[in-house]
């Protein structure tokens, strides 16, 4: 597998985690420009990951995306936000992780 699909799962990963941390920002779209521009990213994101899929499977690209999205959230809602995530929540993501290792070296 060539790179250029990797670094495009991997830039629209962190789109996506800047959109929800918009999307945070915007406190449930009170504040609708927080949120109209987390929505703008989102899709954003989603035309990048659309061209890793034309040379890379849609599940590993889209399992990878989930992955990074899952683990950049969580650690940005922590650096940003205070938000805490019991044990459970960091061995989940640990978890989905380790199967997108897995997936994409099967």
């Amino acid at each position: 597998m060539s790179l250029t699909p990797l670094l495009f799962v991997t830039g629209s990963a962190f789109i996506d985690i800047l959109a929800n941390m918009m999307i945070a920002k915007s406190q449930g779209f009170r504040k609708l420009r927080w949120g109209i521009a987390g929505i703008f990213l989102i899709w954003i994101a989603f035309a990048i990951l659309s061209q890793a899929v034309k040379t890379m499977d849609i599940a590993i690209a889209y399992a990878m995306w989930g992955a990074i999205g899952v683990t950049g959230t969580a650690l940005c809602g922590r650096l940003i936000f205070g938000n805490k995530l019991r044990p459970i929540g960091w061995a989940g993501i640990g978890l989905v992780t380790s199967a997108v290792v897995v997936l994409s070296v099967g």
